[in-house]
């Protein structure tokens, strides 16, 4: 199962705090809008996303279709896809997307400790 580009998305209290402390450990502004409150921050091959106000925890997400450098790539599993092989597996969606659509679209799923996985596609 190929889910994307990977990183994590972080629930922040004070997104301007968060940016300061990241870029002391080598995080540079990758993309995103401050005055929206999320950001996404980037070391070498690491990625991160701040987002204050908009998640109630910590994420792990996927971007179906995206590199890690958020580059389209020629050919992906669509998250549509992707959904189908999860439920035949038997793997509770807390959020779905209409499989009869095309383009942007996103799931969440829980792994068993209540950790949320986004799979989430821009394209």
């Amino acid at each position: 199962m190929k889910l994307g580009a990977f990183s994590v998305s972080l629930n922040v209290k004070d997104i301007n705090a968060s940016k300061a402390f990241y870029e002391s450990l080598g995080f540079q502004n990758f993309g995103g809008d401050i005055t929206q409150n999320w950001l996404i921050m980037k070391n070498e091959d690491t990625i991160i996303g701040l987002f204050q106000g908009m998640f109630e925890k910590n994420i792990l997400t996927f971007n179906p279709g995206w590199s890690g450098n958020a580059e389209n790539l020629e050919s992906f599993t669509d998250v549509r896809e992707l959904q189908k092989q999860l439920k035949q597996k038997g793997i509770k969606l807390l959020t779905e997307t209409d499989e009869t659509t095309e383009g942007p679209a996103s799931i969440i799923l829980e792994d068993p400790d209540g950790n949320q996985i986004l799979l989430d596609q821009h394209r």
